[in-house]
């Protein structure tokens, strides 16, 4: 079995990461499609709205999607597993205001810009569980992406 440069793996993750994130490069995403480019297109009212009668708002899959990065630094960088309210969230994020939403989008930039440092950080990828993470992330905000734009055309 041979490895994978680390190198190589840091530059394809990150490439996803973009793709995911901020520029769609035509790797798995359409073009105009990435989390940031939906999301400058979302006002407020629309990120208040909760799509069904449990369902969350579209602020609240973002505060989400940047408490789950955040989470996921925190591992990385101190190794820190203590247990986090998952929940709490879905319980608390509803209707926000312009400021609010506009609070929520920067976290969420600033949360995807510490671990993308975070990447370009880790000399070393050391096994499957740290691999499997940062795998996590792409997965975890490409689910979050297509609930948010599935609740768009719901929402519109």
């Amino acid at each position: 079995m041979s490895a994978i440069a680390t190198e190589h793996f840091q530059q394809a993750l990150l490439a996803v990461l973009d793709e995911t994130f901020d520029t769609v490069r035509g790797i798995y995403l359409d073009h105009g499609t990435s989390l940031f480019e939906t999301l400058a297109g979302i006002t407020a009212v629309e990120a208040s709205i909760p799509v069904g009668g449990k369902c969350a708002t579209l602020a609240a899959q973002v505060k989400h999607t940047a408490f789950y990065l955040d989470v996921l630094e925190r591992v990385v960088r101190t190794q820190d597993t203590s247990p986090v309210d998952w929940d709490e969230i879905w319980r608390t994020v509803g209707a926000v205001s312009d400021d609010e939403w506009t609070a929520i989008q920067a976290e969420l930039r600033a949360s995807y810009d510490r671990v993308v440092r975070l990447i370009h950080e880790t000399p070393v990828w050391p096994g499957e569980q740290e691999i499997g993470g940062a795998i996590g992330i792409i997965a975890h905000t490409a689910y979050h992406l297509g609930e948010i734009r599935q609740a768009l055309c719901t929402i519109r």
